[in-house]
């Protein structure tokens, strides 16, 4: 998908609980597994595909499948999980399907029993995905009212702002406003000091983590549309392509010697 698609996709996006009675078909299966493998090659992760992971739920309605969110227990990978896991869903919500980030609210032990996982290996959370109506069922309507009764606006999430953001920045945090994360609570915290963004959450081995990912991922897809293209490093530092570039400082001191 383009960056532009991607972005399209951001502002389609709804979480989604009530899904058709049927399955999806098996060549969009195919397809997600397929997603699947080439982020678990890319990123070293452990996702999983699991076809009918409705019966692990109570509170949703209808087939789904689902993608289990797996991997080390660590912050970094974490992080991780959610900017790639994001790639999953934005792509499914641009081809039509109802999507829906879930780190709760269903029976982990069903799961854990379909993914047989090594002891090394948590389970940090699923991706559901099926076939969905346009339109929201009266339940969506009402959790959406819920869980976006008090969103933080953007310039909330800065703890540090010592200067107006560029218009590129100010667009990049306007799609971390529409990023997904854990009842809606946006945990990241952001500082912009000397032109340059950074962010952390106070809980870094938690489903916040990849809430920060998935966060990492809408800035980088916003700055990108406005020709910024960069990425965000361990330290939670985002670096532009230019602030990559290692560069001697001048030798003041070459004139006073000629």
């Amino acid at each position: 998908m383009t960056n532009e698609q991607y972005i399209k996709a951001i502002n389609m996006r709804r979480s989604r609980r009530t899904y058709m009675p049927y399955a999806l078909d098996d060549d969009t299966m195919q397809v997600i597994r397929n997603l699947v493998d080439i982020i678990n090659d890319k990123a070293g992760l452990d996702f999983r595909f699991i076809e009918d992971a409705a019966v692990a739920f109570k509170f949703f309605t209808g087939k789904f499948s689902a993608v289990a969110i797996c991997g080390d227990d660590s912050e970094k990978t974490r992080v991780k999980s959610g900017y790639y896991g994001e790639t999953i869903v934005l792509q499914c919500v641009y081809h039509g399907l109802g999507t829906c980030w879930v780190t709760g609210t269903y029976d982990e032990n069903k799961i854990l029993e379909m993914l047989d996982l090594p002891k090394s290996t948590r389970l940090y959370g699923l991706i559901v995905i099926g076939n969905v109506k346009e339109k929201l069922s009266a339940k969506e309507k009402m959790m959406y009212k819920v869980t976006h009764k008090n969103n933080k606006p953007y310039q909330k999430m800065f703890e540090v702002c010592d200067e107006k953001l560029p218009p590129y920045y100010e667009y990049a945090m306007q799609l971390v406003e529409k990023a997904p994360s854990s009842t809606n609570s946006r945990p990241v915290h952001f500082r912009y000091e000397n032109g340059v963004i950074s962010g952390y959450v106070d809980e870094p081995y938690s489903d916040k983590s990849m809430d920060f990912g998935i966060a990492q991922l809408h800035f980088c897809l916003g700055a990108a549309s406005k020709g910024i293209k960069g990425e965000w490093d361990f330290t939670g530092r985002f670096c532009t392509e230019d602030a990559k570039v290692i560069k001697f400082p001048e030798n003041k001191g070459e004139k006073e010697n000629e």
